[in-house]
């Protein structure tokens, strides 16, 4: 019997197409035992479900109730449900008149979080074989009156029963288990019971013509829909931003640990940085959590975290977060007033011991936790991993102790435990690595704790209060070792009476049995299907600590600084939100005024890339004179003191000031022609000026010209003012003034210029008028310099050159990761030579040991191809300023250590060095001349390593590929055939190796787990003897690795080839080895692997796999 929606059962009745036969039908209607569980199906998405009819009140009976079970006898009379509607169960029953069934029979609904529950009963015909057969189809829905969101959903599970009248146990009962939502609104049994069972009166199913139908709902809080968390539980729930929820359960696990709370209330924040000051982020999320009536966000604390968008997209583990944010906390506590609140609240000490048993000697170490990972595999309840914790292994046989003196003795380890914390966090160890499938795997295996826990069996002695514990918080997860889904069951009072359920945004009570029992793991209760939501991490707080711990935190305990301090965050959230909706209704008007064209020394009048302005808000419907009244307010002029002048773009890639007309019949956002933001200049009369001052300005017989004056000296351009000047005036009346304003003696001879454009400066002849220049506007520049200078002297032409020539590069070193670069100021005419020497300037280096790299023509942030040192091209061209649009121009160094014209005819390699004992030592980089041979690229290896006492002091270099040796590279080689690319291995030549005999050679082996692809670990080179025995190579190469024999004993052995599947040797028959096995044949003077050859395979289990819970997890840090 197949759970089903209602509409899905809709259509296929309308449609007369039904797979099933009578014989099917049968078995159903002869079937009264309870259903195991609900299986899973997914219903016609395209099917929309019917609207039921509703019957009348007379057909009605409805419960509703907080209760484990329904009721044991049925009420016949219809009453009305008062209860609360938030609660998290109730109970519907629906007395069916059979005379008067419909398509379509909905009871009246009970109320159950806050959202109608009703049983919906439909008469469903089918036809097989010609015969057609009637049944009943029952289904619970849930069918909210107006959703705020059509993506609302809950979780709720139902028991389904149809009501034997004759002997209740005889009863159907049937259980759903559904996500409910708007799509899938209903779910139950399309074929509950057949119509010839339910009328005959035989049966004990229908009684005076009615048959009555029960439902015992029991729902989680909704999502997606207005769900008031504050008004039912108190507590407030924390957004989920895409993969946070183990973060919100550790965050509200933290709150509710009042003491730490009140103690982040008073960490010194007032000097922080709000977007990178961890401590403030935290005190922030407490203070709303306790104080907002909505899901608190998190944006702000991950980005005070340091956090990118992977990180908050990629789910981590939850113990790995608890340690390193109590970690972060304490190190940020100490030299507070709460410095020592965290080991106070969740540090415990232990003790690890070894201990012999035949001699007085022992080892102790103490050692202090803030959390304790317990085993849970094999194990039934938390005392069970508590002993294993605690349980004492013996050191003896092979394993024995070595006790200095007494040397090799027979021992006891083991730890024992010294205090337990107030605040016991314990991290169930429910991943755990599995050989078999290579992988990490979650154990579901049933693990019970206790409400109340007692641990002082496990103290080494009694402390001053008993170790008892009460549970405060069980954080599950829910799915596998890929990912899943974090809640939180916390009690806040300790008290045992009510706990609640933290989900995510959601918070909701439920009952004991949910938070507790139901966390266990193993098979759930309805058929014995492993159950993936289980518990995770509990938390225990001592008895003796619970009235500290959970002390109240009043409005008293947070410093008034900090109430303030976010009081004034809300209002100006407050007025960013108000703004965003009433943006559309507004323009941005950036205001200007003469001082920020001073200190300008490019084009124009100003950068306003570089000039912060002064912005007003104005609405789009504002008048010109509610404009010029907005402005003079805003910037504390009269409004006869101001005169506004719009800066326009012309075509020749310049800004300048232009006329504003007076229009009073356009709004100011018509006349800014919808330009968002819009600049302007505003001219002003001084404080206490004169509004006569003002110039006349006449459109057509007046324009407004700016002033700048070049210091040929200083070799600086300076913003001198500005004047409306009648188009008829010469320019050599206009002398005086300029003298004035440059500060220069009368009579000074002076050069004027056009500031035509960037490129492009004109001289102008001071005989003619203002009018005789070519398309004379509002806002064109005039430049001058003295006249009575030396001719050698730069001109305002040579300086605009200069400028429009001026250009910002970013320097990168290619060798750091994620460097943040330097940006410098250079001309585009320059040399290679002259680049060097600014770069090295700026980086404080010798020019010759700086090598460039030009980015990549389809990826700047990426390097390419070197400049060499004696290009003769310009700057312009290393750049690549003709062909990038992309952004800022860029370029990439690196630093040398011989100058660049040597290392442009060397060739570099990078290396590692791997000692005797297989261990990787050091990575480097040596350069060699690029006809130079492998002896001399070992010979500059041999300046890196510090090479081992008892060295041949002989060097040798290997190719590696994959963890496999593919070859031993001749001292003769030339460089020129390596690969820079690449990184070679160097190590040393064993003593025994300096001369083979002929009968011996090197064969490459390598470790690798079943398959031969699936190679790991760091792979050497071992010494053969032709026809060496199995037994003789095993002991050889166990005593080069060190291995234990219980762990080699593991380890089988294969010769391994590229395109056949191996065989492993035989210890039984102690197999020979011989060259011919790896294609070497001393005789032919071929003692050395090469790329294809046989290996020596050690295939035993990979104890270090780079595998992760997650995948693409990355260890959790909080960089701030």
């Amino acid at each position: 019997m197949i759970a089903e929606t209602a509409a899905e059962i809709t259509e296929m009745a309308l449609n007369r197409e039904c797979s099933e036969t009578d014989k099917a039908v049968e078995d159903m209607e002869t079937d009264v035992s309870p259903q195991a569980e609900d299986p899973p199906l997914s219903p016609n998405q395209d099917t929309e479900p019917l609207t039921p009819r509703v019957v009348s009140d007379e057909e009605v009976l409805v419960e509703s109730r907080e209760t484990d079970s329904l009721h044991d006898t049925l009420m016949t009379a219809e009453t009305e449900d008062v209860h609360d509607p938030c609660c998290s169960e109730g109970s519907v029953s629906y007395v069916l008149s059979l005379a008067k069934i419909t398509d379509s029979n909905l009871s009246k609904a009970v109320y159950v979080r806050n959202l109608p529950w009703r049983i919906l009963v439909m008469p469903r015909e089918t036809q097989s074989e010609g015969i057609k057969s009637r049944t009943l189809g029952v289904y619970v829905q849930c069918s909210p009156e107006s959703p705020e969101s059509p993506s609302w959903s809950v979780n709720a599970k139902a028991t389904i029963v149809l009501v034997n009248h004759s002997d209740p146990k005889k009863s159907y009962h049937r259980d759903v288990t559904h996500w409910f939502c708007a799509r899938e609104n209903d779910w139950g049994y399309s074929n509950l019971i057949s119509w010839k069972d339910i009328t005959d009166p035989a049966k004990g199913f229908s009684k005076d013509g009615n048959a009555v139908f029960e439902a015992h709902i029991t729902a989680d809080a909704p999502h997606g829909i207005n769900w008031d968390s504050r008004k039912y539980t108190g507590y407030v729930g924390l957004k989920n931003q895409g993969a946070t929820c183990y973060m919100n359960s550790l965050l509200q696990t933290l709150y509710c640990t009042n003491k730490l709370r009140k103690a982040v209330y008073h960490m010194p924040t007032e000097n922080d940085d709000g977007t990178k000051s961890v401590p403030l982020a935290l005190q922030r999320i407490f203070f709303e959590l306790q104080y907002n009536d909505k899901a608190v966000g998190t944006k702000k604390l991950t980005k005070a975290f340091g956090w990118d968008t992977m990180d908050i997209f990629m789910q981590h583990d939850v113990q790995e977060l608890s340690r390193v944010l109590l970690d972060n906390m304490d190190s940020k506590m100490k030299g507070t007033v709460v410095e020592g609140t965290i080991p106070r609240l969740f540090e415990g000490k232990t003790e690890s011991y070894v201990r012999c048993t035949n001699v007085e000697y022992a080892s102790t170490r103490a050692e202090t936790f803030f959390d304790l990972q317990l085993n849970i595999k094999d194990k039934k309840n938390v005392i069970e991993s508590f002993k294993d914790y605690v349980a004492v292994e013996t050191l003896d046989g092979d394993n024995k102790y070595d006790a200095g003196q007494y040397g090799l003795q027979e021992a006891k380890k083991g730890v024992i435990f010294l205090s337990f914390p107030p605040v016991l966090h314990l991290q169930l160890m429910r991943f755990q690595y599995d050989s078999l499938t290579e992988a990490n795997v979650k154990i579901n295996d049933r693990y019970e704790f206790p409400e109340t826990l007692e641990l002082d069996q496990f103290l080494q002695k009694p402390e001053s209060t008993p170790a008892n514990y009460v549970l405060h918080a069980v954080l599950v997860h829910s799915g596998d070792n890929y990912g899943g889904h974090y809640v939180a069951y916390l009690n806040p009072k300790g008290d045992g009476k009510q706990w609640l359920k933290f989900d995510d945004d959601v918070v909701s009570t439920c009952s004991r049995k949910d938070a507790i029992e139901s966390n266990f793991g193993g098979s759930d209760d309805t058929g014995g299907i492993r159950s993936c939501t289980n518990a995770y991490m509990l938390v225990y707080i001592r008895e003796s600590c619970l009235s500290d711990v959970l002390q109240e935190v009043k409005q008293s305990d947070i410093p008034q600084s900090l109430v303030r301090r976010f009081e004034r965050e809300r209002q100006d959230d407050a007025q960013k939100r108000k703004e965003r909706n009433e943006a559309h209704l507004y323009f941005s008007v950036e205001v200007y005024l003469e001082e920020d064209f001073q200190l300008h020394q490019g084009s124009d009048l100003l950068d306003f890339e570089e000039i912060k302005p002064r912005v007003f808000r104005v609405a789009k419907n504002c008048t010109m004179h509610n404009f010029y009244s907005l402005v003079s307010e805003g910037l504390g002029y009269p409004r006869n003191c101001i005169r506004i002048w719009p800066f326009e773009k012309r075509t020749n890639s310049t800004t300048r000031p232009c006329n504003l007309p007076d229009d009073s019949t356009k709004s100011m956002f018509v006349i800014a022609e919808s330009k968002q933001p819009w600049r302007v200049y505003v001219e002003t009369i001084p404080l206490g000026g004169d509004p006569e001052a003002f110039q006349t300005y006449d459109f057509s017989t007046t324009v407004l010209l700016f002033f700048k004056f070049y210091d040929v000296f200083r070799k600086v351009i300076l913003y001198v003012g500005h004047s409306i000047e009648s188009l008829n005036k010469k320019f050599e009346d206009l002398f005086p003034m300029l003298q004035e304003m440059a500060y220069l003696p009368a009579n000074t001879p002076l050069r004027l210029f056009e500031e035509v454009k960037p490129s492009l400066v004109d001289e102008i002849r001071p005989e003619v008028t203002i009018s005789q220049l070519d398309d004379v506007r509002d806002g064109d520049i005039i430049c001058f310099q003295r006249a009575d200078v030396s001719p050698d002297l730069p001109t305002v032409t040579d300086y605009f050159k200069d400028i429009y020539y001026r250009i910002d590069v970013t320097f990168y070193d290619k060798m750091v990761l994620g460097d943040q670069g330097i940006i410098i100021t250079l001309n585009q005419k320059m040399t290679y030579k002259q680049m060097a020497q600014a770069v090295a300037h700026h980086l404080n280096t010798d020019p010759r040991l700086l090598q460039f790299f030009r980015p990549q023509l389809s990826h700047r942030h990426i390097s390419d191809q070197p400049i060499r040192c004696g290009n003769e091209g310009v700057l312009r061209e290393f750049i690549g300023l003709r062909h990038r649009l992309d952004g800022p121009p860029v370029l990439f160094y690196q630093r040398l250590t011989i100058p660049i014209d040597e290392f442009e005819n060397k060739k570099w390699f990078r290396c590692v060095y791997v000692n005797l004992k297989l261990k990787e030592e050091k990575e480097f980089t040596v350069y060699v001349d690029k006809n130079g041979l492998v002896q001399d690229l070992l010979s500059e290896a041999a300046k890196e390593i510090a090479l081992s006492e008892n060295s041949t002091n002989k060097l040798r270099l290997l190719e590696v590929m994959t963890n496999r040796i593919t070859d031993i590279l001749p001292y003769d080689r030339p460089v020129s055939e390596l690969f820079a690319q690449k990184m070679y291995r160097v190590e040393e030549v064993r003593s025994d190796e300096m001369d083979l005999a002929e009968n011996e050679a090197l064969i490459p082996v390598a470790h690798f787990q079943k398959a031969a692809h699936n190679v790991f670990g760091v792979p050497f080179l071992f010494k053969l003897t032709d026809g060496e025995r199995l037994s003789k190579v095993r002991a050889k190469i166990q005593a080069t690795l060190d291995i234990q024999d219980k762990e080699f004993d593991k380890w089988k052995f294969a010769i391994v080839q590229t395109i056949q599947p191996f065989q492993y040797l035989s210890e039984e028959n102690d197999d020979p080895l011989h060259l011919a096995h790896f294609l070497i044949n001393p005789s032919r003077g071929i003692h050395f692997p090469r790329l294809g050859m046989p290996w020596l395979g050690l295939d035993h289990i990979n104890k270090n796999p780079k595998r992760t819970r997650y995948m693409l997890e990355k260890a959790i840090k909080i960089h701030n």
